[in-house]
Order: C-alpha cells, then sequence, then structure tokens
C-alpha cells in the first residue's frame, strides 16, 4: 500500500518541522475542463422567454458538464470582492521539491500574481538557474542582466536587480541568468555561504523603509530541483516551506528526503523555518491515483495541505510561452480559478 510506506518513511520526522495553521474553510473542487467548460464566467446568462436569467437557473445539474459550471461559479461567487488581509509582517516562503516537474514554478508566480492582484506587496525571488519564474513573469533574464547571482556572489543590493511584472501591479521579480548554474560552486568558498541570501533580503527590507516605501507582504523564492547550496540558501531565508507535491506516486518518494534536510537547517541554520503549506498539483479527477496520492497526502499532513487543489490544465501549460501567469492569459480558467483559492487560503492563514 502507497500510505504504508510512506508512513513508514517518514515516521522519524520531527514534528517541530511543521506549524499548524488554521484551516480557513475554502473548499475546492478541482475539475478538468473540457469543451466550454473551462471558460463558464462567458456563459453566465442566458435569454428565456425574452428575459434574461442567470444560467445556473436553467441547466440542468445531472450533466457532468452542468455540474462543473455550477460549482465553479459558486467558487468564484465566494471570492468576488474578497479582500486578503495583509500578515502582521513579512512572511518569506520558499517553494521547494527537489523532484522536477511537480509545478514550483507555476505555483510560485500563480500565487504572487493571486496576491498582488489582490493589492499586496509581493516579490518573486527567482534562484533556479533555468530562470522560468523570471520568463512567467515577463522579465528580462538574459546573460547580460543583473540578477540574484549578482545579488548571491558579488554582493550587489537585490534593489539593484529587482523589476515590476509588467501584467501585474504590486508584483516584482528578482530574475535568475544562466551565470547561476555555477553559483553552486562559486558559493563554496564565500564566508557565510549559507546566509547571503537571507542577508540581502533584510538589507533590502531596512532600504525599502528608510525610502518610505511600503513593505513588502509576501517573498516567494523559487527553488531549483535539488537540495544545493541555493537551496539552502532559500530555506535559510525564509521562514515557511511551501512544497508542491504532483497527485502521482512518484511525487511522494522524495518528500521524506526533503523533510530530513528541512530538519537538518531547522537544527543548524534556521530554528524558525516550519513546513506550513502543501499544495497539490496536477490533479486529474477522472483517475483514481490521484485521488489515493491525495487522500494519503492529507492524511499525513492534515493542517498543512490547503484545500485548494490544481488540477491538469491547458492553459496553465500555454501561459508561459506567452510570459504571462494563467491569471493574467486566462483568468476565467479552472486553473486561474484553483490559484486564486489557494492565494486566498494562504493569505487567510497569516
Amino acid at each position: 500500500m502507497m500510505g504504508s510506506s510512506l508512513a513508514i518513511t517518514i515516521a522519524d520526522i520531527q514534528p517541530e518541522v511543521f506549524s499548524n495553521p488554521t484551516n480557513t474553510g475554502i473548499v475546492s473542487r478541482e475539475t478538468v475542463g473540457a469543451g466550454g467548460a473551462s471558460n463558464p464566467s462567458q456563459a453566465t446568462s442566458v435569454k428565456s422567454n425574452g428575459s434574461t436569467k442567470n444560467v445556473m437557473d436553467v441547466l440542468d445539474d445531472s450533466t457532468p458538464l452542468a455540474r462543473e459550471l455550477a460549482s465553479e461559479t459558486r467558487r468564484r461567487e465566494k471570492l468576488l470582492g474578497r479582500k486578503l488581509p495583509r500578515p502582521s509582517e513579512t512572511r518569506v516562503l520558499t517553494v521547494s521539491n527537489q523532484k522536477g516537474g511537480v509545478g514550483k514554478t507555476t505555483t510560485t508566480v500563480n500565487l504572487a500574481a493571486g496576491l498582488a492582484s489582490a493589492g499586496l506587496n509581493v516579490l518573486v525571488i527567482d534562484i533556479d538557474p533555468q530562470g522560468n519564474a523570471s520568463t512567467a513573469l515577463g522579465i528580462e533574464h538574459h546573460a547580460e542582466v543583473d540578477s540574484i547571482y549578482d545579488v548571491l556572489i558579488d554582493d550587489l543590493p537585490l534593489s539593484s536587480v529587482v523589476a515590476p511584472c509588467p501584467d501585474v501591479p504590486n508584483l516584482i521579480c528578482a530574475p535568475a541568468t544562466i551565470h547561476l548554474a555555477g553559483a553552486e560552486i562559486e558559493l563554496v568558498s564565500l564566508v557565510a555561504r549559507e546566509q547571503r541570501l537571507r542577508r540581502a533580503i533584510d538589507l533590502y527590507a531596512k532600504e525599502r523603509a528608510e525610502n518610505e516605501e511600503e513593505r513588502l507582504d509576501f517573498i516567494f523564492i523559487d527553488c531549483p530541483p535539488s537540495l544545493g547550496l541555493l537551496t539552502v540558501n532559500a530555506f535559510v531565508a525564509a521562514r515557511e516551506v511551501l512544497i508542491p507535491i504532483q497527485c502521482e506516486y512518484y511525487a511522494l518518494e522524495g518528500l521524506s528526503q526533503l523533510l530530513k534536510n528541512i530538519e537538518m537547517i531547522q537544527k543548524h541554520l534556521n530554528a524558525d523555518l516550519v513546513v506550513s503549506t502543501i499544495l497539490l498539483t496536477m490533479y486529474d479527477g477522472r483517475t483514481n491515483l490521484a485521488a489515493q496520492v491525495a487522500a494519503e497526502v492529507r492524511e499525513h499532513f492534515p493542517h498543512q495541505v490547503l484545500k485548494a487543489v490544481v488540477p491538469r490544465s491547458v492553459r496553465i501549460s500555454e501561459a508561459p510561452s506567452y510570459q504571462q501567469t494563467v491569471l493574467t492569459y486566462d483568468p476565467s480558467s479552472s486553473g486561474a480559478l484553483s490559484y486564486l483559492e489557494a492565494a486566498a487560503e494562504i493569505a487567510e492563514r497569516s
């Protein structure tokens, strides 16, 4: 059984690795877009006998498509006009999972965009040499651009490299360039190599305060799919870890090693670090496997797993090719709705 193997491998992880946030009651029933269902906002009303009625009043909910549309409409109504609370202090979240392809970058940029679109001040720090978060936010990150590499290696101020996202107000990004590929080796010989990102963030916060700029509400650090020095810097700089987990069995195999690494960071470098959030991604409600993986993760981490679930979505995959998040590329899609729900849930937990 999947559950028994997972339980055995995580049995020795210290409970202090995790936080115990209060669940917010946001319920997300993820669906898989089919036909016109991925864009329900375009069918909010119909004409019947010369009068305009809400589409929910005339649809027969006995069909899967109608039930899907009804569910998404109710979920959107919960978010409509909702004001997200500002945290009492800047929340720094590292988005990490050493397994590739689980949705780390997608989760980072879309959660950041969701929070920023609600009026919160958000910074994304891209420390993945691939620079995918920078691409998705429309930030230049070619080799000639000053980037987070220069911050970590040459002590360049973070304020010198951050750039605003052209599509989302209140969202800024410190881009990554290909130079980061060699940063793991260069960091080895530097003084306080694990603390360099944390120090840069602290100095940037002081600089914003001195310039009478609004403080940041959230900082998201997008990590590479590894557990090297770049990821260690992210763990030391953050107070919280957000782990995206793909709803497939392989995604669970590396989770125990990740938790052990977080435990070591907590013991030796950052006692305040906790796993505060787990987000289930690439969920396909048509398969038993996805439901089983989701159930296993929720059983073992009942307080950390968000109720919002991100579906497999073509729109989510297409958005980066247009240098956008799914929230700006197709805000009416089921993927955008799920990330908005997740962002609201994270904000409510502050």
